[in-house]
């Protein structure tokens, strides 16, 4: 795979999933993550202790994420309120300033941005603590794909301090960049990956052409998605294909492979 100056012409977008992705799963994080959804599915959802762990991970594989799981069988709670709980005790200071990546991005000509499921307060914390904050044009988040009352907003790469300001799309000096009337229907009533309409959503946002970018993600199930929307796909944290994916990486670090 050529993301270098050569393929520019080629390849014009670089679309990247975050977590497990622009650092390896090892370091915990994910882990940490499942504890605490089950946590507030115990504590705040009053759900049944046994039922727990299965019921995770068995919405997680339907919806996409348990949280969108959850919603989709009627559980009510407030989405900020979970990031919170979820995030909140997240070991982020397993997470340190990655200047070989840094210096790979930086370099590469095409423009950058992030894709993630997570909310923008957890994606500010990442790229913060990952010295990446001004290596991405933006960030497509949960907020982005999911807003309370206003269009979609696409999430622009400010984000020193575990601050991210949103931009909403200029639809009307700018058609291309999101019809905000249209209806993308989804599994559950959260836009999420990876369901279709919401890898189209993230096309449409970042206003790029499928077909000249190049989507990097460690989920395969993502990958496919990715693949039947029209993105060239790179699975991350594997040294196998899967179903979709044109390239496979062990290690982000390894981009220029």
């Amino acid at each position: 795979m050529d993301v270098s100056e050569r393929s520019s012409a080629k390849y014009e977008c670089l679309l990247f999933d975050m977590d497990d992705t622009l650092y390896p799963m090892s370091l915990g994080l994910n882990l940490a993550c499942r504890k605490n959804i089950e946590e507030f599915m115990l504590q705040h959802l009053h759900i049944e202790e046994n039922e727990v762990p299965r019921m995770c991970l068995d919405l997680y594989r339907e919806y996409g994420t348990t949280m969108a799981g959850l919603k989709a069988l009627g559980y009510e709670f407030d989405y900020d309120e979970f990031h919170a709980y979820v995030h909140g005790k997240l070991p982020y200071v397993t997470l340190k300033p990655d200047m070989v990546l840094r210096n790979l991005l930086l370099s590469m000509p095409q423009r950058k941005i992030i894709f993630t499921n997570a909310d923008k307060a957890h994606a500010a914390q990442v790229l913060n603590r990952l010295g990446l904050e001004d290596c991405f044009e933006g960030v497509i988040c949960f907020e982005t794909l999911n807003p309370p009352l206003k269009p979609f907003d696409y999430v622009s790469s400010a984000v020193d301090e575990g601050k991210l300001e949103g931009i909403a799309a200029d639809i009307d000096d700018d058609n291309d960049a999101y019809d905000c009337n249209k209806s993308f229907t989804s599994h559950s009533s959260i836009l999420c990956k990876p369901s279709m309409e919401a890898i189209e959503a993230a096309i449409q946002i970042a206003n790029t052409d499928p077909k000249k970018t190049i989507f990097f993600d460690d989920s395969p199930r993502n990958i496919a998605s990715g693949k039947a929307a029209g993105l060239h796909t790179v699975i991350v944290g594997s040294t196998k294909l899967v179903p979709g994916a044109d390239h496979a990486l062990s290690s982000i670090h390894n981009i220029r492979d």
